[in-house]
């Protein structure tokens, strides 16, 4: 028999993006949502579905709180989303088939992102695979905020359907994002000790693009392809600079 599975999902004004994240888990055993006091609709629309339980909490940062959700879920098996993530009806068909009879302790899958009306297909974002079916006894949610990563303690094996990121709904909400990730990330270089050099605010922009672009292929994802990987620059040099400002007495 297949084991029963939970799903952990963290969320905070996603009143347009969590229904359909939910929808996409409706064939698992349960759902568990960790709000961050949402302001909207998000606790509402989430508590419209069944075998939903939404736990209200202060954001204590993404690591954390992730971790949080996983603890919360009831049965062993855990698949972690945001609530911006949707599950493909070709990864459903493949988690429900090696649960039947898992051989790992977790699984990673490929991530397509859907940017500007086009899903991409290069520069260095797809596949990504990302660990999120877990063993909740074996994982847990690492790595320094806001980019966070599953670690698995125990074997991990890749599955083929795609989990959907559907990441910004326009070039002003990725401008929001990265005004916000790369706040977040020289906050956290600078807890570390980390400083930016001139070398840090020139060269890594210029590689970041040069890399996506040509060695990632951006350039076959057409105009979306060129936007993204000039602002993946952008975002490189704004994180830097951010530490350098830290640093300034």
């Amino acid at each position: 028999m297949t084991p029963k599975i939970s799903a952990a999902v963290i969320a905070f004004n996603e009143e347009d993006k969590i229904g359909d994240c939910l929808q996409s888990l409706g064939w698992v055993d349960e759902i568990v949502v960790v709000d961050s006091h949402s302001a909207d609709r998000t606790r509402e629309i989430a508590n419209s579905f069944p075998n939903v339980r939404v736990i209200e909490r202060d954001w204590p940062g993404h690591v954390r709180q992730k971790n949080f959700a996983l603890e919360q879920a009831s049965h062993e098996w855990v698949i972690s989303l945001d609530a911006d993530e949707r599950v493909s009806p070709g990864l459903r068909e493949d988690i429900l088939r090696v649960l039947h009879n898992p051989s790992a302790d977790g699984y990673a899958m490929p991530r397509r992102v859907f940017y500007i009306n086009r899903w991409i297909n290069h520069c260095g974002w797809y596949p990504a695979r990302k660990v999120r079916l877990v063993k909740k006894s074996r994982a847990r949610w690492g790595g320094v905020d806001p980019h966070d990563a599953l670690a698995v303690d125990g074997r991990v094996e890749n599955l083929n359907g795609d989990l959907y990121h559907l990441s910004f709904d326009s070039i002003h909400d990725h401008f929001r994002t990265i005004d916000h990730f790369t706040r977040v990330g020289a906050e956290e270089a600078f807890k570390a000790g980390k400083r930016a050099s001139w070398m840090d605010l020139t060269a890594r922009p210029v590689f970041t693009f040069l890399k996506m672009y040509v060695i990632k292929l951006g350039f076959l994802d057409g105009v979306p392809g060129l936007i993204l990987c000039a602002l993946s620059a952008f975002h490189t040099y704004t994180k830097y600079d951010r530490l350098r400002s830290l640093h300034r007495p």
